[in-house]
C-alpha cells in the first residue's frame, strides 16, 4: 500500500506517468493543506498536487516513490 504526503507534493506529475495501475490523481490543493503548508511553500492557491485515487488498485511496485523528487511516498503491508 502506498501513502502519499500531501503537504510535500509539488504536483510535478511525475509519480503519475509511470503509475502501471492508474492509481494517482491530480488534484487542487485543499484549504485545510493551505493552511498547514510550511511558511517556505508557495502560496498560491490553484497549485495541484497528487492524491492516491484507487489505492486498491495499488500492487506495491514503488514505481512513484523511485520517481518523486520530494520523497512524498511510503509504504506500508497491505492488509490480509
Amino acid at each position: 500500500v502506498s501513502l502519499l504526503d500531501p503537504k510535500k507534493c509539488i504536483g510535478c506529475g511525475r509519480c503519475y506517468k509511470v503509475c502501471p495501475r492508474n492509481v494517482l490523481d491530480l488534484v487542487e490543493r485543499s484549504e485545510q493543506l493551505l493552511a498547514d503548508a510550511d511558511d517556505d511553500a508557495e502560496d498560491d492557491d490553484e497549485m495541484m498536487v497528487m492524491t492516491i485515487a484507487n489505492g486498491a488498485d495499488c500492487i506495491g511496485c514503488g514505481a512513484c516513490g523511485r520517481v518523486c523528487p520530494k520523497d512524498c511516498y511510503t509504504y506500508a503491508a497491505a492488509e490480509a
